[in-house]
């Protein structure tokens, strides 16, 4: 006990202590709100996206872009459906790793000269581990069209595993790199995913494009939002307890005062 006869527990928190708190609170609250409308902006980038690429990958397939067009193609032309006139380069086949929704395999990745005098990568579509190398080399080079969704490339390789040209192991759809450890001369920037053939159980199996994209983005911003308002509720606590500790002080020591002049008054009667 103190002279005041509170216990140190009891006895309010200094005013630098409750302003380093509110201070910490303030900024855990600014912090946690910019979270949740940093998530709300998401949400909208995302619906754009699903929406945008609903469209583009059903509409008609359009020519796929020339060397013309190259520089200017970016992000928004992901999921262009796509057709090209040419032929298969024989020979010339990358294995990339892949998982599917039919399992652990391969995507088969081959080089497609165009008609407009480069060429372009064609994943042809996935080959499980176990699938014959003859199910799905390219032996013969007849021309024609082949109608896909144009993807951007994948550099550096897939998470945590980075791919290896020299060994010819490959994690990623990597444009560039697999261009060049082939020898393929001047390339598209971009590669086309392949669309399903008429018989499904033919090798490689193309159209396994995944176009759903998860949207968690409100149910995060919820997350932060709530998290925010409980944090201004702690602080509110804790400052509603201050505010009384100080009252009943203050309380205390106006009785404790008048009952002192209260005696001091009896004493000098008597």
């Amino acid at each position: 006990m103190d002279d005041d006869g509170h216990s140190p527990r009891s006895r309010p928190r200094a005013l630098w202590q409750l302003g380093l708190f509110g201070l910490i609170g303030l900024s855990g609250v600014l912090l946690l709100t910019g979270l949740g409308v940093w998530q709300l902006e998401r949400r909208v980038w995302k619906l754009d996206l699903i929406q945008r690429v609903e469209r583009q990958a059903h509409a008609p397939a359009v020519a796929a872009p020339g060397p013309s067009q190259w520089p200017g193609i970016g992000d928004r032309d992901s999921y262009r459906h796509v057709e090209v006139s040419g032929h298969f380069r024989a020979g010339r086949d990358t294995l990339v790793k892949a998982v599917t929704e039919r399992g652990s395999g391969s995507w088969v990745i081959s080089p497609f000269q165009a008609d407009g005098g480069f060429t372009v990568l064609i994943n042809r579509g996935f080959v499980p581990d176990d699938a014959a190398q003859a199910s799905w080399l390219v032996s013969d080079v007849p021309a024609r069209t082949v109608t896909g969704l144009l993807r951007m490339t994948e550099p550096r390789g897939g998470f945590l595993r980075h791919n290896d040209p020299a060994a010819g192991r490959w994690y990623s759809r990597d444009v560039a790199a697999i261009a060049a450890a082939k020898a393929l001369g001047t390339t598209a920037p971009y590669f086309i995913d392949q669309d399903a053939g008429a018989n499904a159980r033919d090798l490689p199996i193309g159209g396994l494009t995944v176009l759903h994209f998860p949207n968690n983005h409100l149910v995060y911003a919820l997350t932060w939002f709530s998290l925010a308002l409980m944090l201004i509720a702690a602080m509110l606590y804790v400052g509603r307890y201050e505010w009384r500790m100080r009252s009943s002080i203050r309380f205390d020591k106006a009785g404790s005062a008048s009952q002192t002049k209260t005696t001091h008054d009896q004493g000098m009667r008597a």
